[in-house]
């Protein structure tokens, strides 16, 4: 019993510690443009947002891992069913990982493999 519990315990420290979203620390330069106040993204900063909060869950390509597999996530889901998992979270995956804009890019970005 002590074996299934101290097991369960470490499945879910590294499900949360491979989840979590810590700070960025690079030196990028952001490269989106700002016009009247709101800031637009340029093409490829959804895989970008993608690469930096999501792969460690889901594969760099999509293949998943310790999450499904999105290779065909808009064969299933509609980008605002995939605004709602990100926000909200679903299962062991944490609400909010990414937020406004950022959630939105990578949803219609989703939202397109099929």
């Amino acid at each position: 019993m002590k074996k299934k519990l101290l097991a369960f315990l470490m499945g879910t420290s590294l499900v949360l510690a491979a989840c979590g979203g810590g700070t960025d620390t690079s030196k990028e330069k952001d490269t989106g443009t700002t016009t009247g106040g709101e800031t637009t993204a340029n093409a490829g900063d959804a895989q970008k947002f993608y690469d930096q909060k999501c792969s460690s869950c889901h594969g760099g390509n999509l293949e998943g891992g310790v999450g499904p597999a999105l290779d065909k996530a808009g064969s299933t889901y509609s980008k605002e069913d995939i605004e709602n998992i990100i926000a909200n979270g679903q299962g062991a995956m944490p609400a909010g990982l990414l937020k406004g804009d950022e959630a939105s890019q990578v949803a219609e970005w989703l939202a397109a493999k099929k």
